[in-house]
């Protein structure tokens, strides 16, 4: 996913990018920063200060805690200019945006010395949901108007191709006489469980919806991708938000799920609901009645804008103050709760909210329960991954990106 400091120039053509994104998936940790023996490396993405109609470069770094990467004479530079990121099976993919258009999907991995590698390139349809599902990279092509179909493929993570696609009919699936818009798709045991809004879908307020009080999530089967049940609870506006992954699941396999409460009609917000926390049991599919961790109360009023899931029903969260709240506002101060205790704490140590440009959508922890890596680009330019511990509630200063605006985090692993 890309940065929403790039994307805000976008609109909704392209959409703004705020998942916060563990970008985990199958890999090693390196020692010292979360455990773990193997070789591993971090992919940081930046994009180029001051460049215009110029794509994100790929930089590899050591370490997330210390040293200092510069986009100056380095990196591998993406072709296109909008470009999205996740990690699976050891494969790093950066997804071109091709605003409509079939765009590339470019896979790396890296090679023995521990450089990046270019496994494969090719193209397929420009998508708004990517997640690591089983052996695949499941993507979604949700249409906001006319279609009245979202497509969904399959691209085996090791194959780096698409091996099968599906269609569910988004007008029925909503069934109230707007569209069901998913905001993104996570695996849950051998399902995938696709959150969504309800959009009107037509112009001038597409994104708009009269139900802004409810939520829903679309049980979709695995491979064959049908919709075998829709979980509603009306205790919560939406979950996640648009290009935002509203769920996690814990080590018993438990799901929460996150709304941020920002439904809108007419370009107002509507949701009345708090911002909030909810739950899955493992083996269920319902909302577990007896669970709402209410963390906008707990937060004086913040709403939560984004989350990392670090292990041990940690989490961290990006949150936008009441004036700052909105539908596609990005979260400038960060909190630690533990979903568990419903316990809320401010994180000391991060900069000044006034001083940040940017924050990275797509970030990495090592789910010990602890720590979770964030790249901050501030308003003077300089660019730092920031180190946060969930259970302290602290962070500190990391990794120094010179001549860029930190767009994304990973991390791959070698031999």
């Amino acid at each position: 996913m890309k940065s929403s400091i790039k994307n805000l120039t976008l609109g909704l053509g392209l959409g703004i990018f705020l998942t916060a994104c563990s970008s985990d998936s199958n890999v090693t940790p390196t020692p010292g920063e979360g455990g773990g023996t193997g070789k591993a490396k971090y992919v940081i993405s930046a994009l180029p200060v001051g460049s215009t109609g110029i794509a994100d470069y790929l930089l590899t770094a050591e370490s997330l805690t210390s040293g200092t990467v510069s986009t100056v004479g380095n990196g591998k530079e993406q072709d296109g200019t909008y470009r999205y990121y996740v990690t699976h099976k050891n494969r790093f993919f950066s997804l071109l945006y091709g605003q409509g258009n079939p765009g590339a999907v470019t896979t790396y991995n890296l090679d023995g010395k521990g450089e990046l590698n270019k496994v494969s390139d090719f193209q397929a349809e420009t998508v708004q949901v990517f997640a690591p599902v089983a052996d695949d990279v499941l993507t979604i092509k949700v249409p906001r108007s006319g279609n009245e179909s979202a497509s969904l493929y399959r691209i085996n993570a090791e194959q780096s191709k698409i091996v099968g696609e599906a269609q569910v009919n988004i007008v029925r699936l909503a069934g109230n006489g707007e569209r069901a818009h998913f905001t993104w798709a996570t695996q849950v045991g051998d399902k995938v469980y696709a959150p969504y809004m309800s959009i009107k879908g037509v112009a001038p307020d597409v994104f708009g919806t009269s139900y802004a009080d409810s939520a829903w999530i679309a049980v979709l089967s695995y491979p064959g991708l049908t919709v075998e049940k829709v979980i509603k609870d009306d205790r919560i506006s939406f979950i996640g938000r648009y290009f935002n992954n509203g769920l996690a699941v814990d080590e018993q396999g438990d799901v929460y799920a996150y709304s941020a409460s920002v439904g809108t009609s007419s370009g107002k917000i509507t949701s009345t609901k708090p911002s909030s926390i909810v739950r899955i049991k493992a083996g269920t599919t319902e909302f577990d009645k007896s669970y709402l961790f209410n963390v906008e109360k707990a937060a004086g009023g913040y709403n939560i804008s984004a989350q990392l899931y670090v292990g041990k029903g940690n989490f961290i969260l990006t949150m936008t103050s009441p004036a700052e709240k909105g539908a596609y506002a990005l979260g400038k101060r960060f909190a630690a709760v533990n979903v568990y205790d419903q316990s809320f704490k401010w994180v000391d140590g991060m900069p000044d909210p006034a001083t940040i440009a940017n924050v990275t959508s797509t970030n990495y922890t090592p789910k010990d329960g602890k720590a979770g890596y964030i790249g901050i680009t501030q308003t003077d330019g300089a660019s730092y991954v920031y180190e946060i511990d969930a259970v302290a509630a602290t962070g500190k200063r990391g990794l120094k990106v010179e001549g860029g605006v930190i767009t994304a985090i990973n991390m791959l692993s070698y031999e």
